[in-house]
């Protein structure tokens, strides 16, 4: 792979917006070695960023796009890593997830339901479960990407005038689809203060040591991840963990992949909506009699099927719509899909690798911890994360949106109505 030379075979074209792009494919030993030098590194931090809880793949993006201009390399084999880095992210991001309850924002909706199972003894399960879902993503995602691309490019118009009609039929479902008249007043209660908590917080842009932060990363680590944490403080911590069998079958591994794959499609196009609220919408469609099961497999499949969307989307329409694509952009990298699609597929391999050799280790050294310390320590961690994003403002908001987030936990609503945070924001404009 050269990014720099002529190629070596006629060129190949993807339609955006009207012209051609140019997407160059060439062969070259000593590049190709280089490239997949970048692509290593980009995997590297994809599985720190994963692994550490709070941390999202668009802070790591945003601090490789600041230091891109002094990184010796082409700029297209900066945007491989960053892309590498951001596909293994979506593989890993559930292991702190499971073993923690503290979960990414994409994964807060399957927070529950998958630490559910570690609970229960089933989270080397759960983690081949996450595996499978965001494998099958990857391998639906691939052939579907442009007539999808295709279809979605006409649809923008109509889907953007009723994007706030769709995302308010999904509220109630959430709040209707609970058990008994208490249960769907405290899910309304909790999805008003979310979306107020978002609206009051979300456009903020404090001062903060890392120029690579966000209010996002505060407000879910408050609403989904310390909930759980000061629940565990008087737990018994992480149980010893039974085989790693999966009790679903192959059939409904792949259904329920597909059907993360099309939730991560439909926001892969649409700006300000992210692969949360795609997690969201999948939610509502796993039905019921797949349990937690159903909610670990479609989420992880929203996640990375909506990187691969996403890339699509910004070659053709000419807008990021994920963290990592907006750092890639920053970075003025050029648009060679082959090379791009190259990074995206060692990424997703690399990915589904560390999940089942790192998963497993990290469940085993979390079940040896004593669960409050790690809990408290957990909680301060995510104070200091808060501070580096979005200094004194984000502990602020960390704090707020912990007391938003143990409404539901401890009225037994679901928390997947604490999604309001981003739902309100976007209905309200």
């Amino acid at each position: 792979m050269d990014a720099d030379g002529p190629p070596a075979r006629p060129t190949s074209y993807i339609r955006c917006r009207g012209h051609h792009r140019p997407m160059e494919a060439t062969l070259a030993p000593g590049a190709t070695l280089l490239a997949l030098c970048f692509v290593g590194g980009g995997v590297g931090l994809g599985a720190v960023s994963g692994l550490v809880p709070g941390l999202h793949a668009n802070n790591m993006a945003l601090l490789l796009a600041g230091v891109a201009p002094s990184v010796p390399g082409p700029p297209l084999y900066v945007g491989m890593a960053m892309l590498a880095a951001g596909v293994v992210h979506t593989f890993l991001e559930i292991v702190p997830t499971l073993a923690l309850g503290v979960p990414d924002p994409a994964t807060a909706v399957a927070a529950l339901p998958g630490h559910r199972l570690v609970l229960e003894g089933r989270g080397r399960e759960a983690l081949r479960l996450s595996a499978l879902g965001s494998a099958g993503a990857v391998v639906l995602a691939a052939p579907l990407a442009v007539p999808i691309t295709r279809l979605m490019v006409r649809l923008w118009p109509l889907l953007r005038a009723n994007l706030a009609v769709v995302l308010c039929g999904v509220a109630a479902t959430l709040v209707l689809t609970e058990r008994g008249l208490a249960s769907k007043l405290v899910a309304a209660a909790a999805f008003g203060l979310s979306a107020a908590l978002g609206l009051g917080t979300l456009d903020l842009s404090p001062e903060a040591p890392l120029a690579a932060g966000g209010m996002l990363a505060p407000l879910f680590a408050g609403l989904f991840g310390a909930p759980v944490l000061i629940d565990a403080i008087d737990g018994d911590g992480v149980p010893p963990q039974d085989g790693p069998e999966i009790a679903a079958s192959k059939r409904d591994v792949f259904g329920l992949s597909g059907l993360g794959t099309l939730s991560g499609a439909v926001v892969g196009y649409v700006p300000a909506v992210s692969s949360a609220v795609a997690a969201t919408l999948a939610l509502v469609a796993v039905p019921g009699r797949y349990g937690a099961r159903g909610f670990v497999v479609a989420t992880s499949g929203v996640n990375t099927a909506n990187t691969i969307f996403a890339l699509f989307a910004l070659v053709a329409l000419g807008s990021p719509r994920t963290g990592v694509l907006v750092a890639l952009e920053s970075a003025s990298v050029p648009l060679s899909m082959p090379h791009l699609l190259v990074a995206v597929a060692i990424g997703a391999s690399a990915g589904f690798l560390c999940v089942l050799v790192l998963g497993d280790r990290y469940l085993a050294v979390v079940g040896r911890m004593d669960p409050a310390r790690l809990s408290v320590g957990l909680l301060c961690g995510l104070a200091g994360l808060s501070y580096l994003f979005a200094g004194l403002v984000g502990v602020g908001a960390y704090l707020a949106a912990t007391t938003v987030g143990l409404v539901p936990a401890r009225f037994r609503a679901r928390r997947a109505n604490l999604m309001g945070v981003l739902i309100g924001p976007i209905v309200v404009g």
